[in-house]
């Protein structure tokens, strides 16, 4: 059973620049609601029990949201107001769940997720990027059936368009073994859209098997001087691993961009209406 998820959040955010001049992208508001509780309501939902928190130095603000008891119990004591007492209910919940993991320096998510190795339990593991926000559908709940089903390692699916596969890992299809899943035979990080596989794109969910570590420790760095968990993924599949793209049903939102941001917003306000 997948019980354990992981969540990096050391990247500075750039491309949301002024916003994450002082402030976490994560805890930024889309429809009234800080981004990372969507990405937690999605793990709760699909019956995940521990979330390690990935963060830096630089972004002990994450760690404070969910750390604030003091602020919200004398705003509750004086203001006797039901939705805050709610939203404090809500946060102390997920702060049961969540533990929190230092990386300082920016060296890519696989290096990210080679500072959880001494916290995961179990042989695979779930691991969510807050940037993307996959709406109408729970993808992780969708990826752990598929990986009952098929006992391997799942990783979320897409296609993007041809001139915009540079933003992704890309990945070649080996097999199709249904409509919506296809055994990976190669993924390649952020490839120039002339020499791209294909326009298969890997969204950030990902059902890994905890044998990646042992690939991490030797992974060298990659573009941009990062340890690129793609590069692992290629390696392991060179070995015979199993890797399965899994085509989501819900909708996918881009949160770490400016526009795709301003877009989140829009499109989750539609969905539902701010209760308060």
């Amino acid at each position: 059973m997948i019980k354990q998820a992981i969540i990096p959040l050391a990247g500075q955010g750039t491309r949301l620049l002024p916003l994450t001049s002082v402030f976490a992208k994560e805890l930024l508001p889309i429809n009234g609601k800080p981004g990372i509780e969507y990405i937690l309501d999605e793990c709760i939902e699909a019956g995940i029990k521990e979330i390690i928190f990935i963060i830096s130095k630089k972004k002990q603000l994450i760690k404070k949201y969910f750390y604030n008891d003091s602020f919200y119990k004398k705003i509750i004591k004086t203001k006797k107001d039901k939705r805050i007492k709610y939203e404090y209910e809500k946060i102390k919940k997920f702060k049961k769940m969540i533990k929190f993991v230092y990386q300082n320096k920016p060296l890519g998510t696989g290096d990210a997720v080679l500072k959880t190795k001494k916290f995961i339990k179990n042989k695979y593991f779930l691991m969510l990027l807050p940037d993307d926000l996959i709406i109408k559908r729970n993808c992780s709940k969708e990826m752990i059936k598929i990986h009952k089903k098929y006992k391997c390692s799942v990783m979320a699916s897409l296609k993007v368009k041809r001139n915009n596969v540079e933003r992704w890992g890309i990945y070649t299809i080996a097999k199709t073994i249904d409509k919506n899943n296809f055994k990976i035979s190669n993924v390649v990080e952020k490839p120039n859209s002339k020499l791209a596989p294909s326009n298969n794109a890997v969204i950030g969910r990902y059902i890994l098997n905890k044998d990646i570590f042992k690939y991490l420790r030797n992974q060298k760095k990659g573009k941009g001087g990062e340890i690129h968990i793609t590069d692992t993924i290629r390696k392991m599949i060179s070995k015979k691993n199993l890797f399965i793209g899994h085509k989501f049903s819900g909708k996918y939102l881009d949160c770490g961009t400016m526009s795709g941001y301003i877009n989140s917003g829009i499109e989750i306000s539609k969905l539902w209406k701010f209760a308060w």
